[in-house]
């Protein structure tokens, strides 16, 4: 049987789940949330974390035995039935389980839509040599904000969108307060943002330099910069890089990141 958990959980506080906390950040933040649909089993051994419309987050103690495993996630199938899951996220190992279970029952199909690196920043290496400052975003820089939201959304997703339909977004990042900017000569050149902070970990995303400004180490010295911050917090920095980029992922090794578990995202949809 399952039951229901939040942000205060013990499940999200034992050693096993802290062992994979850094792949398994966002289901602090899903649990925190009134609106989500947040499960564990009793011994918890699996916890599920949904925002509504969006992917569901499996976490699978790796530990237990295979045909155990299938039976969890057999509950788990049944327990979400008719709840609108557009794909799920989690270790690969542990995605491709579920995804044959759920695909089968419901008859969808399933496509991978981005596979991604998780990363921790035990010690943050500060690049050396690197012109301008850093800053906090202010409603002054909403229009800039805007433009480089839209450039990420092309970068990132593919999407292009109109700047002025990432307004509403730009004040929304900027009036939460974790948005930072680099600045050189007056200019903002690059940007990154403290999305969440979580007990043991805060995840930074958002990274943008537009492609006037790269390979100049601006993307370096903000995140890193946002590193020592958090540091400072007694927080450790994490975030989510797509495999698909690999100069991104390249920057962050460089500043002091570290692997920490591959992430699936798979997307459902009816046959």
């Amino acid at each position: 049987m399952l039951q229901k958990v939040d942000v205060n959980d013990t499940a999200l506080n034992q050693s096993k789940f802290m062992t994979d906390e850094v792949q398994y950040n966002l289901i602090h933040l899903i649990c925190g949330s009134g609106t989500s649909r947040c499960l564990k089993t009793v011994d918890d051994k699996l916890i599920f974390a949904q925002s509504e419309g969006h992917n569901g987050w499996l976490w699978l103690n790796h530990d237990i035995a295979e045909d155990r495993k299938d039976i969890l996630l057999h509950e788990l199938v049944d327990a979400i039935e008719g709840t609108g899951l557009p794909g799920v996220s989690g270790d690969p190992s542990v995605v491709e389980r579920f995804v044959k279970i759920y695909a089968e029952k419901y008859n969808f199909h399933s496509h991978p839509h981005m596979a991604m690196e998780s990363y921790y920043c035990p010690e943050v290496k500060k690049p050396l040599d690197v012109r301008g400052t850093m800053r906090q975003a202010t409603r002054g820089d909403v229009a800039i904000v805007a433009d480089f939201l839209a450039g990420f959304s092309e970068g990132a997703y593919g999407v292009t969108v109109d700047p002025a339909s990432q307004i509403p977004a730009s004040e929304w990042y900027i009036d939460n307060g974790g948005l930072y900017l680099w600045i050189v000569n007056e200019e903002p050149v690059s940007m990154a943002n403290i999305a969440h902070r979580s007990p043991r970990h805060a995840r930074i995303n958002a990274v943008y330099t537009p492609s006037a400004f790269r390979k100049r180490g601006y993307a370096s010295a903000v995140v890193a910069e946002l590193c020592w911050i958090l540091q400072f917090e007694g927080l450790v920095a994490m975030l989510y890089a797509d495999l698909k980029n690999p100069d991104s992922n390249k920057v962050y090794q460089n500043i002091g990141f570290v692997k920490s578990g591959k992430i699936a995202d798979i997307k459902f949809k009816a046959q």
